[in-house]
């Protein structure tokens, strides 16, 4: 689960154009908590997956691995 998870925010990032750097600071993170992520080394919480899908314009199922779009 957490690999899918992983994917999906690397997925949303590189669709954006941004790196993990640009990334992390339009969700006011830090780059290595966004590597930590899509590594699947750690899991954002609850606000940080609705600040991607906010601010990407993607839905919770999408990030969570749920359904394919």
């Amino acid at each position: 689960m957490y690999m899918k998870i992983a994917q999906r925010i690397k997925e949303t990032r590189m669709e954006n154009g941004l790196t993990q750097a640009q990334f992390g600071k339009a969700l006011s993170v830090s780059q290595d908590t966004v590597s930590l992520w899509e590594k699947g080394k750690s899991l954002p919480t609850v606000e940080y997956i609705f600040a991607i899908c906010t601010a990407f314009s993607v839905s919770a199922d999408y990030i969570l691995g749920l359904c394919e779009y």
